[in-house]
């Protein structure tokens, strides 16, 4: 069986995909420390999520980072439930905790060649 995806490109799409698409047992990703997309693996049925899902949805968050030219990004992730909205700060603006990092790499014509190859693109 298939995960979904969501990312959001910018501020407004990464709230919404965090805290209207997002559900507690979803797994959120983010580049760490630096701006970027946040990056959603539905996760309704709370299975274990396979190692090349979680990097994939990692890279994800990387290249959609403000250090996508990067060769490696440090993402963090954790459950939705574990991320919160900052108080009177802009939207997407969060903090997170009990999360965990992937080293992703980001190289960008593999994430091209993932995205043309996966559901995503459908």
């Amino acid at each position: 069986a298939g995960f979904t995806l969501y990312l959001g490109k910018n501020n407004i799409q990464n709230d919404f995909v965090t805290f209207h698409i997002g559900d507690a047992h979803d797994v959120w990703f983010h580049a760490k420390n630096i701006p970027g997309s946040h990056v959603i693996i539905k996760n309704p049925e709370e299975k274990t999520i396979p190692d090349d899902v979680l990097l994939f949805a990692a890279r994800l968050a990387g290249y959609f980072s403000k250090n996508r030219e990067d060769s490696y990004v440090e993402v963090d992730y954790t459950e939705v439930k574990n991320v919160k909205k900052i108080k009177g700060a802009n939207p997407g603006m969060v903090t997170y905790t009990h999360f965990s990092t992937i080293r992703a790499d980001i190289i960008k014509e593999k994430i091209e060649q993932e995205l043309l190859t996966s559901s995503l693109s459908q």
